[in-house]
């Protein structure tokens, strides 16, 4: 699974060429097929995006023709000569046959660009592709999912509804029949359930106490406490208990970002934060106590080169980590190409060999080599001295989402085609091919000591590999929906926390989180005061404390030896990323709504 995001936009395109072609009840992958509405890309979804951009403007006109023609004419994308003398919302099938043709080129899918191209007859249309800007089909989806999101959570006299923040949906969920009403009635009974809980005297402590129980029981494979937690999931008590809520005084919201911030990374030697964003750039942000500003920040700007000249490359900067000696970052973006940085924010090498989106970077331990993960199946290595591409490794037959050095040479990759290689520089094959896993395998981590790998996927399993042997040493199945991501305890053999015992976590769309004894094989903690799909785990330098972001735009921090919640910070945007600095005392965390939030832990 790549970025949620993005996977819904590619379904919601291939859903709207395959319903034409093939019959709205048809669709070659069983994911959400039938469940949503017909069109949902060409007509409702980006007639609401058009709404959105009517109420933001002030104009309440609905499906007024004028406001379709002043919506597009801020967007260069057609001329005023479109629009005669009609009074309703006019979308063409070529239109939307435009803009997804350009998603498909945009996003590296040449040949099915190509084929959708002929057989939609995009060369025979009357729109001038010159004047439609970069990335116009993800921006008007965008809209329409502000709009939703709006209609959930707003009155039409433009009160909230009873009161509740602007809720953050999917992509996949905003398309759902009756979305508002069951959204809003699942507030309502949510809060019915609050108060009756809050009225009853064992409840009288709040929803900390009833979490900490549940998260405490100890079940062999988390088989037990799973089942409990996810059937009573949306019935406990939301609100935590006063004592671990972060006060805003100790959260420090950095604003800047044009768009999602989807990943952001502390220095390893100091209080800089680097983030990346939708919005074409990363940014680094200053938060050492001898800063000038709580708020200084570099802007580092992805270019391509077109006409001779830099100019924006209008894509997601969907990677980024910094090298062992925190003197050079590394950028991996939609545009294909990787990028260091200095670490004040000038570039120093572009790397451009990929055919498409990259989807992870790395440096390894030595700090000489880089590492990259793309959609062209490849993955690479690359001297990050001279910018060269040391060797490339074309042994996935699908996209590479995620790759970890297991030493200063060797590494493992993992891919859409549900396959794990483990490579090594020199070597024209892979050294070993772990398989197993039923769907696609979404990250992958070696231990601190490099002699096991934890692979997670959408299949739902968690699995332990060993160069020792082609099966899994552990199959770990508890989690009821896909597995996003994994994080090792910095703890055991080969940490600075020896004596500590070694856990791995699991971050799930179940909503959950999970804590493995992977020496034993089970499940030691269960955490469910997520409400929604839970994106990135980090475990603080210690190990002792886990931090946990979700889309609920919640930022939680557990006690990892009790389960219990000892931290709690609810943001303004779902969280996609969360990250301790080196010295434990900040956690930092990235935003759907462009923010990335810095909390301050120190007493």
């Amino acid at each position: 699974m790549t970025h949620q995001r993005q996977t819904g936009v590619q379904y919601l395109a291939q859903d709207a060429s395959v319903r034409r072609s093939q019959g709205s009840n048809h669709h070659p992958s069983d994911w959400w097929a039938t469940a949503l509405p017909p069109s949902v890309v060409s007509l409702s979804f980006i007639q609401a995006s058009l709404r959105e951009q009517e109420e933001r403007e002030g104009r309440i006109w609905s499906n007024c023709t004028d406001c379709i023609y002043t919506w597009l004419r801020s967007n260069h994308s057609v001329s005023q000569t479109t629009f005669r003398g009609g009074v309703k919302m006019s979308i063409s099938s070529d239109e939307v046959n435009f803009l997804v043709y350009r998603y498909l080129q945009e996003s590296g899918f040449s040949h099915s660009a190509f084929t959708f191209g002929i057989e939609s007859h995009i060369s025979q249309s009357n729109i001038n592709g010159a004047l439609v800007p970069p990335a116009a089909l993800i921006s008007i989806i965008q809209k329409g999912l502000q709009y939703v999101e709006a209609e959930v959570s707003i009155n039409e006299d433009g009160t909230l509804f009873d009161g509740r923040p602007i809720e953050s949906l999917s992509l996949i969920d905003a398309v759902m029949p009756d979305v508002v009403q069951t959204r809003q009635q699942a507030y309502r009974d949510k809060m019915a359930q609050q108060q009756a809980a809050a009225s009853a005297p064992a409840s009288a402590t709040g929803g900390s106490i009833a979490g900490n129980a549940k998260n405490g029981e100890n079940t062999a494979n988390g088989e037990e406490n799973g089942a409990h937690a996810l059937a009573n999931n949306h019935a406990d008590l939301m609100e935590v208990d006063g004592d671990v809520e972060i006060p805003q005084n100790k959260a420090m919201v950095l604003r800047g970002h044009e768009s999602e911030v989807f990943i952001c990374a502390w220095n390893p030697v100091s209080d800089l934060l680097a983030s990346g964003s939708g919005d074409s750039t990363a940014r680094i942000w200053n938060l050492s106590e001898n800063s000038t500003s709580s708020s200084t920040q570099l802007v580092l700007r992805h270019c391509i080169r077109e006409g001779g000249q830099d100019v924006p490359s209008n894509k997601d900067v969907t990677s980024l980590d910094w090298n062992s000696e925190g003197t050079l970052l590394a950028t991996g973006s939609y545009d294909g190409f990787a990028r260091i940085w200095t670490k004040d924010g000038n570039l120093a090498s572009t790397l451009g060999q990929h055919k498409g989106p990259i989807f992870a970077l790395k440096w390894n331990k030595k700090g000489n080599f880089i590492l990259s993960a793309g959609v062209d199946k490849t993955t690479i290595i690359w001297d990050a001295h001279t910018g060269e591409a040391k060797q490339q490794f074309p042994f996935h037959s699908a996209p590479a989402l995620d790759v970890d050095w297991q030493s200063n040479n060797t590494f493992a990759s993992c891919s859409t085609d549900m396959c794990i290689h483990v490579c090594k520089l020199g070597q024209d094959r892979p050294i070993k091919t772990f398989q197993g896993h039923t769907n696609e395998v979404n990250a992958i981590k070696w231990d601190p000591t490099g002699n096991l790998l934890a692979s997670c996927s959408d299949d739902m399993t968690l699995k332990i590999w060993s160069m020792k042997q082609d099966s899994c040493v552990h199959d770990l199945q508890a989690h009821s929906k896909e597995i996003y991501t994994i994080k090792w305890s910095p703890t055991g053999p080969g940490t600075n926390n020896p004596s500590a015992n070694l856990m791995l976590a699991s971050a799930s769309f179940d909503s959950t989180v999970r804590l493995w004894d992977v020496e034993r094989g089970i499940c030691i903690h269960t955490l469910t005061k997520h409400q929604e799909p839970v994106y990135s785990v980090a475990f603080s330098p210690d190990g002792r404390h886990l931090a946990s972001g979700s889309f609920d735009k919640c930022v939680h921090i557990w006690n990892t030896q009790t389960g219990a919640l000892v931290h709690s910070y609810r943001g303004t945007g779902g969280i996609f990323e969360v990250c301790w600095n080196a010295a434990g005392d900040k956690v930092g965390a990235s935003a759907s709504d462009g923010s990335v939030c810095v909390l301050d832990l120190r007493k």
